[in-house]
């Protein structure tokens, strides 16, 4: 497999070639105008729909989030688009290269500037990064790679690209560990339908979908609240 990224006329591409020059297999772009994101603003249900319940969305209460496993920055960018403060972090350094490029231009487009504004984005680990944040997010967020018999939202070659890249979160326990002593409110942790949990930790509750559902874990404060 040979790897490469491209400056294209729509941006950067991580673009997937066979050998000896042959044609591009697969690529990775990110596109925050793309007509399919764009549909699921319009049409994704708005604070009703799942994930803006499981990370804590509510009629006049929007939690500043941190995405720990940024990726192509869909979900970010949904958290962004419902009014929220969202801090993206991506470990690997060629997403992040991707995310940054889109960001770009998503800043330069007049009808989405307010929610590039709420949008930052920090390249590196984030067991180290949440804890390096100048102020704590209410919700932390976790999308760790799917075991690869589970079904995921992205196409299959977008899938084993971006497995390529980041491997397959080993580490994911720790992070939610690690999550669980620094969020104010919440973690969410989007998991397979039929997955266990991340660890011997349960969740508070959980939000199931079809094909996936979020475990919610609630911060209770020393009050007891």
């Amino acid at each position: 497999m040979e790897l490469a990224l491209i400056y294209t006329c729509q941006g950067l591409e991580l673009q997937e070639s066979a050998p000896a020059g042959g044609k591009t297999h697969s690529r990775l772009h990110v596109d925050f105008n793309s007509a399919q994101l764009r549909y699921r603003l319009r049409h994704g249900g708005g604070i009703r729909q799942p994930l803006a319940r499981a990370i804590g969305i509510k009629p006049g209460h929007r939690p500043t989030i941190a995405d720990a496993t940024a990726g192509l920055g869909i979900d970010g960018f949904i958290f962004a688009a419902l009014g929220c403060q969202v801090t993206l972090i991506e470990r690997s350094p060629v997403l992040a290269a991707l995310l940054s490029d889109g960001l770009s231009r998503l800043r330069h487009d007049p009808q989405s500037s307010d929610i590039s504004q709420r949008l930052s984005l920090h390249c590196g680990n984030a067991l180290d990064l949440l804890g390096q944040l100048p102020e704590r997010p209410e919700t932390i967020y976790l999308d760790p790679m799917y075991p690869k018999q589970e079904k995921a939202a992205l196409n299959k070659q977008e899938m084993r690209l971006i497995r390529t890249l980041v491997g397959d979160d080993h580490d994911a326990g720790h992070l939610l560990d690690r999550a669980l002593t620094i969020a104010c409110e919440r973690v969410v942790v989007k998991r397979p339908k039929r997955a266990g949990e991340l660890t011997s930790t349960r969740p508070s509750h959980a939000i199931h979908m079809k094909n996936s559902r979020y475990d919610v874990y609630l911060i209770r404060s020393s009050n007891g609240a």
